[in-house]
């Protein structure tokens, strides 16, 4: 009963297209109802209780330092060093958006703001080279999922403070299927870009301007470094870590590349905080639903209509997978995995699967559900930025999104792509 009041509730809110932070306080007070638990005093005080969390604090500062690297030259200064190295090939543009997204995923931590910068900054290029518009714009939504991937990601602080997993274990576990990923889309994009036949391609750039290009892009290139060896040692916890690249992209921007001055701070802090606040919004409000599933043990409810694939763990992955993907194809990343990980992370557990697989799994399925219709968030970003048409840019993406498709079912039959490597980094 608790499971169809959960779900009924849910379904009927988002179809009177009440927001999602919305409908998931909706959900839990219909919860608290049904087990006659309601109580606005614990409503109050989940949502004030969970906006606390010291973890969460990551996720501010992972965005400051996002949009302080967008607007002090650090970005700018990757794309310059990935056109340095690879922009002469043919197709080079394309293998350029993905080298430098798979950097700058490792800089910003957000799907969306890495998004924005190579759309604005690669795109016009693109297209002036001759490229096709749609399928450029397809390119650069798809490695702009990374973001959500490959540490530092936001994606993967709110799973951890969502499921109870260790972020550090999620952030190290996210490398090498992150990297797997933009090889895939080095492949598609090698299969598809050979239409192009009339590309006007880049001078090859000399060893001197390579030289160069690394020079000055070595600020930006050890951020990622600092990050991931500070985590992998414990230097630094995820927060602490958002901390330690805010200021470091502040001196970087203010100091050495000088393109940040302190006047614009104010703007800036100010497009943080408007995507900070939707996020712990969200966050706040899942805490509720999050505490009654515990209470009305939606798990064990879950457990029992599954069971019968519950000692198969391929097939229980797989089932699993379809539902996310499902999901995901029609809610943002962050109500996705606040909806589900409070209930998917306890069953995959007690069906014996590491569930730090099971979260990178996760994480990779809800950014693939960023470039999907209806909803496709990353999708409206580029299409938005490059001014191209919706269904256009959805038959650009489609290559691309079949080959992060086919990854994920790699890393479903073959666990040890991501358990492996994510012991190499945690050792």
């Amino acid at each position: 009963m608790a499971l169809t009041v959960f779900v009924g509730v849910l379904m009927a809110a988002i179809l009177i297209g009440a927001p999602i932070a919305y409908a998931l306080i909706l959900c839990g007070v219909a919860l608290m109802w049904l087990l006659g638990l309601f109580d606005g005093q614990i409503i109050a005080q989940n949502i004030i209780n969970s906006a606390g969390s010291f973890p969460l604090l990551a996720i501010p500062l992972f965005i400051i330092a996002g949009e302080v690297m967008n607007s002090g030259g650090l970005s700018k200064r990757i794309i310059n060093l990935a056109i340095a190295m690879v922009g002469h090939l043919r197709g080079g543009l394309g293998y350029v958006a993905i080298f430098a997204g798979v950097l700058l995923s490792s800089l910003s931590g957000s799907a969306l703001a890495d998004a924005a910068s190579l759309t604005a900054l690669l795109l016009p290029m693109m297209v002036i080279a001759g490229y096709n518009k749609n399928r450029s714009g397809g390119l650069i939504a798809s490695v702009s999922v990374l973001g959500s991937i490959i540490p530092p990601s936001i994606g993967f602080v709110v799973l951890g403070v969502a499921s109870g997993l260790s972020i550090t274990k999620l952030f190290l576990a996210g490398i090498f299927p992150g990297l797997l990923i933009a090889s895939a889309l080095c492949v598609a994009w090698w299969l598809v870009s050979r239409r192009d036949t009339d590309v006007q391609l880049s001078p090859k750039a000399s060893g001197k301007q390579r030289a160069k290009a690394f020079v000055d892009s070595i600020w930006a290139l050890l951020l990622p470094v600092i990050i991931v060896v500070g985590l992998r040692f414990g230097v630094v916890t995820p927060t602490e870590a958002g901390a330690v690249a805010s200021v470091y992209a502040l001196l970087v921007s203010t100091l050495v590349y000088r393109e940040l001055n302190l006047k614009d701070l104010n703007a800036l802090l100010l497009r943080a905080g408007k995507t900070t606040a939707a996020v712990m919004f969200l966050v706040a409000a899942a805490s509720i639903p999050a505490w009654m599933i515990t209470i009305a043990d939606i798990p064990g409810q879950i457990i029992d209509l599954i069971q019968p694939v519950m000692d198969n763990p391929k097939l229980l992955i797989l089932v699993l997978m379809a539902l996310i993907l499902l999901i995901s194809m029609v809610m943002d990343l962050t109500p996705t995995i606040l909806l589900l990980a409070p209930i998917l992370v306890p069953v995959v557990t007690a069906a014996g699967i590491d569930p730090i697989y099971f979260g990178v799994l996760f994480m990779i399925n809800c950014s693939i559900g960023l470039i999907t219709p209806p909803v496709g968030t990353v999708l409206n970003v580029v299409a938005g930025i490059g001014r191209m048409r919706y269904e256009a840019l959805l038959k650009g993406t489609f290559p691309f999104l079949i080959a992060e498709v086919l990854v994920l079912f790699l890393l479903v039959a073959f666990p040890e792509l991501v358990i492996v490597p994510a012991g190499w980094f945690a050792k």
